[in-house]
């Protein structure tokens, strides 16, 4: 296994990004399993810690299958696979329907994790997009438009693993992409954890409260 768990994997990756640090980042985690990987690397960089509340729109029936992914913002960030929509044959209204339902989760996280503690203001500086892995690149992809409306100086996306195709996609559509380890075949990002129990939203609010203030 290359990570005992999101804890070592985070340590690691602050490694590679330490280039980074005399730029004031903000470091800015996917929630859940993004937040204890970022956590370290916030530490380590001396960087605030903030979120970016994104999640995947699942496949009816398929639920791990991305038929696309949103983002918090005003408006929300929605991104669709079209292969699978193609495939699958997703009419408009039931893939309107599961991203309206995953809105509603990105609400209750942000209240669950966040309450009314301000965002920090990324206007400007370096942003260090962190989660637990890469495979499809849809949730990703959704944070780093999400966060280009907050007119960052630079996006950098960061993870422990992430699929060959998809990281060589990311650099270009975006640039810059930091992962230490990449696989041409990645069938599940779990296979490269020892560890990779399940983050609890207690474990977040944790990890946040560990955290110093999110206004940098």
């Amino acid at each position: 296994m290359p990570f005992r768990n999101r804890q070592e994997a985070g340590t690691r990756l602050a490694a590679a990004l330490a280039s980074f640090k005399a730029q004031c980042p903000v470091v800015l985690a996917l929630p859940r399993g993004g937040v204890p990987v970022a956590a370290e690397v916030a530490v380590r960089l001396a960087a605030p810690l903030d979120l970016v509340l994104v999640r995947k729109i699942g496949a009816p029936g398929q639920p791990e299958l991305a038929m696309g992914a949103v983002a918090e913002g005003d408006p929300p960030v929605t991104l669709r696979n079209e292969l699978v929509v193609r495939a699958l044959r997703i009419e408009e209204r039931e893939f309107e329907r599961v991203r309206d339902r995953e809105l509603i989760e990105i609400e209750r996280r942000r209240q669950a994790y966040l309450g009314d503690r301000p965002r920090i203001d990324v206007a400007g500086r370096l942003a260090i997009l962190v989660d637990d892995g890469i495979a499809t690149g849809m949730t990703i992809r959704a944070a780093a438009r999400a966060m280009a409306s907050r007119r960052p100086s630079r996006v950098v996306i960061a993870a422990p693993v992430a699929a060959l195709d998809v990281a060589t996609d990311l650099r270009r559509e975006i640039g810059d992409v930091v992962c230490l380890e990449e696989y041409e075949h990645l069938f599940a990002i779990g296979r490269h954890y020892a560890d990779f129990s399940q983050v609890s939203d207690e474990d977040v609010r944790l990890i946040l409260s560990r955290q110093p203030s999110l206004v940098a």
